[in-house]
């Protein structure tokens, strides 16, 4: 038992080593890499063989892994699920394991670029970041609802103003709205606003206003909503760091010092002989 504990504990120790999470990613990288290769048909004619052994090797390094990590948090296997990246990672696993023969062919190799978003999964930083912009779901909502009741009355305002000299970008209430979401992008914008002159030599007013209220204030809200959420990903991370040892881990600790302390003993035993 004793060994098996101990067998678990190196296997941990594995997994959360730096070098094992730093091979995981470049394995991730060049099967990311390979993907883009195989789009081209001339590289994919020459060595189509030797991309898809490669790609069969990466899948089976990821399923070494994860029964590793499965491991690694034994005797609760449960545990590996705990982590939502765990599964999501598992997923990917399954989802590359569809065969890539007959009406599944399709969905076997849009399934593979579910690999790259591993990198999201592996990389701290990236997670954090995710996580963030998950918490951040509900406040861009009403940023969002706060975007469309500005982008609906412009439209109409659009409409009435300026429908009858530029049809093309103001004939209904659909063309409108896509072309103040054009506008946010401050693609071209002044193109529109200068034809909008043509007719009303104060449309500016209109186009500009819409600019500083849909581009520079909303987006500005966007972003201070996702720095916001980022800053208490971090501090829940850090908290998550600083958490107090469970009771579990310090009965781990607790036996690996025992058999520390066995072994210690036995070879001064053994010197002593």
């Amino acid at each position: 038992m004793s060994r098996m504990r101990r067998l678990t504990d190196i296997t941990r120790s594995m997994v959360e080593a730096p070098a094992f999470e730093y091979s995981i990613i470049a394995i991730i990288i060049l099967n990311g890499a390979l993907l883009g290769v195989g789009t081209s048909p001339d590289l994919s004619e020459r060595y189509g063989e030797w991309i898809d052994l490669a790609s069969q090797i990466a899948l089976g390094i990821f399923i070494v892994e994860a029964l590793v990590k499965m491991f690694a948090a034994s005797p609760r296997v449960a545990g590996y699920f705990r982590d939502g990246w765990n599964v999501f990672d598992f997923l990917v696993i399954v989802f590359a394991l569809i065969p890539a023969t007959g009406q599944f062919a399709m969905i076997a190799r849009l399934a593979r670029l579910l690999r790259v978003l591993r990198l999201i999964s592996t990389i701290r930083d990236l997670r954090l970041i995710v996580a963030a912009l998950v918490r951040s779901i509900p406040s861009v909502g009403h940023v969002m609802m706060l975007m469309g009741i500005i982008v609906y009355i412009y439209a109409i305002m659009g409409y009435h103003l300026f429908h009858e000299a530029d049809p093309e970008n103001w004939r209904n209430l659909g063309a409108s709205a896509l072309t103040l979401f054009n506008i946010i992008t401050l693609e071209g914008w002044t193109v529109v606003m200068y034809n909008a002159m043509e007719v009303h030599s104060m449309a500016w007013l209109y186009f500009v206003s819409f600019v500083i209220v849909g581009t520079f204030v909303v987006i500005n809200l966007f972003i201070a909503i996702i720095i916001n959420n980022l800053d208490e990903a971090k501090l829940e991370r850090l908290r998550d760091m600083e958490r107090p040892v469970s009771k579990e881990e310090l009965l781990r600790e607790i036996r690996a010092t025992q058999d520390a302390l066995q072994r210690l003993e036995a070879r001064l035993d053994e010197d002593d002989d």
